[in-house]
Formats: structure tokens, C-alpha cells, sequence
């Protein structure tokens, strides 16, 4: 049996086993600062290898660079030793819900749900701080070691001391604000599946230091675009010179040539009133076959330029001239300049069906039937615009949103659920997601969420995360009796989910609008369990148990559940099986068992369930023969089982 690490995956060995795998001949060993031999990287050697790319040096490139930037890079990669801590009693149907809120610093979060959630988020949308000189960054400390993390993360007002002013007058405004978003940004890439995409809010202070950065993290190719957003069409009357009226949104995808990306919005209104024919298959429109961007002619798209022939009484085309195929037509404008057609011979005959030729001032015009709703039973979509001027999706909409459900104002600048809504709805139509929001605030990603499955019977989950920033004492929030932003959070999540069966009871009677708390604390296990070197012989009786005093079984459970990367919303029966308490995660993916004195008996029993993965504590059997045994019962019994022990 081996141990769990019970800490975030180390991403910079990750990094080293992968540069390994193509660089055998690289890899080496060094004495870290405590003389200890880690694996490492001979980067002379790596120059060698790669020595018609490296650049190095005073050479011009084209780079952006700014004070800390390395910090922030190895922020991203170091692990952190601790974990998250569910809390039931703030839950909305803890045992059934697959929606997640997490209090703590989204850099931990990020890290801690690496190996659960890696490439298996679809969509993440972002309102992260602007950057002003009047809002807060995270003040996060890229030089700690295992020792003062482990020290610091014990402190009970962490959480809110991460938060700082960042004002103009800083000499690192810009510096601390990219030293912030890089290694948030960086990981939430690495959570993202091939498909997914992020929608990241910002205003113009540092709209174009988040461009750079985020075509450093996801690639130039990535990019997707940069939406104008009108959330104020009154325009800010203290702005000088120009009354600013719209933000910018910038997407960026994981892999812009994955076809699933992005898709279309549904048609409303005038665009509904084109489709103003119809025949036996339904609403149709007619669209030009031919390519009126005069870029696309004979000479850039020779395949693409051919004659069809018109049955002038049926009005049928046809690739090839037969008896009653006789009018010829070329790709000409009107002006006789070639162009070409959208379509291919090959396309022409596969799809010969929905084409059509209409005769004007004595010439045909070749059509194409663009139907209303196609065949597989979805209604033809629309590109997404980059100029957004719903109203659904201003400011006032989403303060009045608040106020409808608190009766006050209790958060500023809230964004609408509509904006977050128009975000999710560019995802294609796969309705079992993952939306995550890594600055949650007040949960409006989450409203939007619900609101969406409600609407549509989708199974989108979402994943919250906020700092537990402390409400100003004379904000209307506090006044209410919300002393931080996650209480806001949560008890929004609370009221619109309620709000929203209630009004969806008919069409959406299973809907999903409860959500497990979690939050960050410092790891279960003592700090011996991760430095037992350090510990002095003369102590080690104090440390026999390496599990906190104030941590329950479900503590653990739920770090089991970081560390072997599973779901943090798997259901979880509690069974008692020869009086001990057993956790059965999901029917049979994982057992666990953190009792005192486990018989072999019991080893046995859970054996014979064949479960993917068993974990118990170290100390946990009644006899050393027992724990010895317990690797034997399980090959002889359930071979394919992971044996685990904390």
C-alpha cells in the first residue's frame, strides 16, 4: 500500500515528466537549498537540443514582461497543503446536488481542483477586479515554503487579510495586477476541456494587459474575441471627455479549431421574419449560391467556379447539361465580373434538394432553401455579434435582480444574469456542463445557471468560487447582516433557486437548485505527515495520530476525494459494517473506512465489493499482521483495486 500526498499536484514535476518524455537525455538531479536530490532539467543540455529555436539574451522578440512575472509563473506551478472542508449546514441538498460553492482564495481553489476537474470544464465566465486604483487584487505571497504555508494556513483571519488596495500610486499598479491574474489565469486554462472557452469581463484600465497575457496562456490563435458590452447606455456622467457606456469581454477558447467551441444564438424577431416561405418540410428563406465577395473568384478558388444548368420549367439546377437541363449559369456579377459559387459540385449533388433557380429581367439566379428548422429538429442560429445592446444585459438589470431578491441594493455593481446568460448560451446544445466562476462575488453565474435549466431542461452544473471578502460596515450588505460577500452568495443561490422551482414547478419539477459548500482550510494532516524529517525524535510520540484533532471523517473523506480526482459532487452513502462506519462513494468507486481498530473480517467484506479504490487510515488495524495482510486480501479478492492509506 502506498500513501496519499494529500496536497495540490506539484505542476512543475508535472512539467518535468513531461519535457522527460521528450528529453530523456535531460533529465538529472540536483541538491535543492536543503541539500536534498530532486529530479530536475539540464537546461544547458535542453538549449542543445533545441538550439535552432532558443532565444536567449538581448535578442529583440516580441515579449511581455513586467516585475514578478516569474514569481507568478512558479505561483502556478507550487502545491499547496490544504484542503476542502464541506459544510452541510450551509448546503442546499448536500446529498443529492452536482453544483459546488467554494469559499477561499481562488488561486488554492484552482490548484486543489486540479486533478478532480482537469479538462472538464466547458465554460468559464469572470467579472475579476478591474484594477481601478479603487478595488482590491489578492495579495498573494509567491515566496512561502512548505513550513510557513503549513503556519499561515492555520490562522484563522487569512482569508481575509489576502486582499489589498492596489492604487495608482503604487509603483507595481500594473505589475501586482498581472502578478495576480497570470497564474489564475494559467490554471484555469489547464481546467478547461479541448472544447471549452472563458468569457473574462473588463473595463479599460488593463483590457490590454489581459489580451497579452491571456494570448500568452491560451495562444494568439485562441483568441475568439473582444465583445463590446453595453451595461450603462446613459453613459457614466462623471467620465471626462467621453461618457463611457460599454466594458469589454474577451474570449478566449482552449482550442479554436475544435468545431464544438462555440455555436450560434437562437433567431428572435426580424430575423425570424425572413424565413417567409414554406413547403411541406417547413419555414424556409432563400439565399444566394453564389459568392458575392469578389475575393473569392476563378483564380483564388478555381473549384469553385463552374456552370449549372436551370430545367426552366421545374426550376431544378443540375451539375451537368441534359435535354431539360438547357439554361446555363455562371457565377457572374452583375457588373460581369467572375466570382464562384459557396458550394462545390459535390455539395450541389448531395444536397441538389434544396436548391432552386429563380428567373430576373430574363436571367436565373441560382438559391439555396435555408429551413427555419433543420432536419436533426434544432431552429437555425446566428453568429454572436460583438456589439451587445440588450437590455437584459445592463447594470440596472442586475441590480434590480438583487433588489428583487434581497430587497436592497446589497452589491454595487452586480452584472446582470442575462449577460452571464448570453455567455453560456454560445456553448453548442450539450445542456450537461460545467460552468465555473472563479470570482463569483454574488453568485450571479450561479442564478444564471439554474435559470437556464429551468428554461430549457438542461443538467448544466456550476462551480462557485470567492474569497470571503469582509463587507464595509457601512455598505447596505452589512446593514442586512451579511458580514462577507460569500454569505451573499450563498443566500442568493438560496432565494433564486427557490424562486425559480417555484416558478418552473410544471415543466422543470426535478431541477437542481441546491449546491455543496466547501471551504478552504489548512490540510487534515499535521505537519508531520508531509515533513517527518523535521520532527525530532523526542516528539514522535506526539505525533503518532498525523491527523488533526478538530477534523471529522468526512474532512477526510473529501480530501481523498482531491487527491484520487474524483468529483466533488459523487454522492456518498454512510453505511455501519461491523460497527464501523464505512463511506461508499458513488455505489462502488471508492470505500473508505477512518475507524479505530479494523478487523480483518472487515478488509474482507469490502473486498468482495470489487470497489475501483479503498482508503484507511494508516493506524486504523486492530493487529500489525492485519494491515500487513490487507494488500494480499485485496489481490486475492478485487485485484483491480487501488489500496490507499492516509
Amino acid at each position: 500500500m502506498s500513501k496519499l500526498k494529500m496536497h495540490s499536484p506539484d505542476l512543475t514535476a508535472a512539467n518535468i515528466d513531461r519535457l522527460a518524455a521528450l528529453f530523456p537525455n535531460c533529465v538529472t538531479e540536483s541538491a535543492d537549498e536543503k541539500g536534498q536530490l530532486r529530479k530536475s532539467i539540464d537546461f544547458d543540455l535542453l538549449r542543445q537540443e533545441l538550439s535552432g529555436a532558443v532565444v536567449e539574451g538581448l535578442v529583440e522578440r516580441y515579449t511581455l514582461n513586467w516585475p514578478g512575472k516569474r514569481e507568478a509563473i512558479v505561483a502556478a506551478n507550487t502545491p499547496v497543503y490544504k484542503t476542502l472542508r464541506p459544510c452541510e449546514a450551509e448546503s442546499v441538498d448536500f446529498d443529492t446536488t452536482r453544483n459546488l460553492y467554494i469559499e477561499g482564495d481562488n488561486l488554492e481553489v484552482l490548484k486543489l481542483l486540479q486533478e478532480t476537474y482537469l479538462g472538464k470544464v466547458k465554460m468559464i465566465y469572470i467579472d475579476p477586479p478591474y484594477n481601478t486604483g479603487n478595488d482590491f487584487i489578492y495579495d498573494d505571497d509567491f515566496a512561502e515554503d512548505v513550513e510557513t504555508d503549513l503556519i499561515r494556513s492555520a490562522q484563522k483571519d487569512a482569508a481575509g487579510g489576502r486582499l489589498v488596495a492596489n492604487t495608482e500610486s503604487n509603483g507595481r499598479f500594473h505589475s501586482d495586477w498581472l502578478s495576480m491574474m497570470y497564474p489564475r489565469l494559467k490554471l484555469a486554462c489547464d481546467l478547461l476541456c479541448e472544447d471549452g472557452v472563458i468569457f473574462i469581463s473588463i473595463d479599460d484600465h488593463e483590457v490590454h494587459n489581459l489580451r497579452k497575457i491571456c494570448d500568452e496562456i491560451f495562444g494568439a490563435t485562441n483568441f475568439i474575441a473582444s465583445l463590446a458590452v453595453q451595461l450603462n447606455p446613459r453613459g457614466r456622467h462623471l467620465d471626462m471627455y467621453v461618457a463611457k457606456t460599454h466594458e469589454t469581454v474577451l474570449i478566449y477558447a482552449k482550442d479554436a479549431n475544435e468545431p464544438s467551441t462555440m455555436s450560434g444564438i437562437q433567431k428572435t424577431g426580424d430575423m425570424l421574419a425572413e424565413y417567409n416561405l414554406q413547403d411541406r418540410r417547413g419555414k424556409y428563406r432563400l439565399l444566394g449560391l453564389r459568392n458575392r465577395n469578389q475575393a473569392f473568384n476563378p483564380q483564388t478558388r478555381p473549384k469553385l467556379y463552374f456552370p449549372l444548368y436551370v430545367n426552366p420549367r421545374t426550376k431544378t439546377v443540375s451539375t451537368d447539361k441534359y435535354s431539360s437541363f438547357t439554361d446555363e449559369v455562371w457565377p457572374v456579377a452583375s457588373d460581369e465580373t467572375p466570382t464562384c459559387w459557396t458550394w462545390g459540385k459535390l455539395k450541389v449533388n448531395a444536397e441538389n434538394q434544396l436548391l432552386t433557380a429563380e428567373q430576373t429581367e430574363g436571367e436565373w439566379r441560382i438559391y439555396r432553401k435555408d429551413y427555419l428548422v433543420t432536419e436533426a429538429g434544432s431552429t437555425a442560429t446566428t453568429l454572436i455579434k460583438s456589439l451587445w445592446t440588450d437590455k437584459e444585459i445592463t447594470n440596472d438589470n442586475g441590480r434590480t435582480s438583487i433588489k428583487s431578491l434581497f430587497g436592497r441594493a446589497v452589491m454595487d455593481f452586480p452584472k446582470s444574469v442575462g449577460l452571464v446568460q448570453k455567455c453560456i448560451n454560445t456553448a453548442p446544445q450539450n445542456r450537461d456542463t460545467i460552468v465555473m466562476d472563479f470570482f463569483s462575488g454574488s453568485a450571479t453565474t450561479a442564478h444564471a445557471v439554474m435559470q437556464l435549466n429551468a428554461e430549457d431542461g438542461g443538467n448544466r452544473r456550476f462551480i462557485m468560487v470567492q474569497l470571503p471578502e469582509v463587507c464595509d460596515e457601512k455598505s447596505e450588505a452589512f446593514k442586512a447582516g451579511y458580514k462577507n460577500i460569500c454569505e451573499i452568495g450563498k443566500e442568493r443561490i438560496r432565494r433564486a433557486g427557490r424562486k425559480i422551482k417555484e416558478e418552473n414547478a410544471t415543466n422543470a419539477p426535478n431541477l437542481d437548485v441546491g449546491f455543496r459548500v466547501f471551504k478552504v482550510d489548512s490540510s487534515n494532516m499535521k505537519d508531520v505527515y508531509y515533513t517527518p524529517d523535521a520532527t525530532e525524535q523526542s516528539k514522535l510520540d506526539l505525533f503518532a495520530d498525523a491527523i488533526k484533532e478538530d477534523r471529522t471523517a468526512e474532512d477526510l473523506l473529501f480530501q481523498v476525494f482531491l487527491e484520487c480526482g474524483l468529483d466533488l459532487a459523487l454522492p456518498v452513502a454512510k453505511e455501519k459494517v461491523e460497527g464501523k462506519t464505512v463511506f461508499v462513494v458513488d455505489q462502488n468507486v471508492l470505500v473508505a473506512c477512518f475507524a479505530s481498530d479494523i478487523p480483518e473480517s472487515l478488509i474482507r467484506e469490502l473486498a468482495k465489493r470489487k470497489p475501483l479504490k479503498a482508503v484507511f487510515l494508516d493506524r486504523s488495524f486492530a493487529k500489525d499482521s492485519t494491515k500487513l495482510n490487507v494488500t494480499q486480501i485485496f489481490k486475492q479478492l478485487s485485484p483491480a483495486t487501488e489500496v490507499k492509506t492516509l
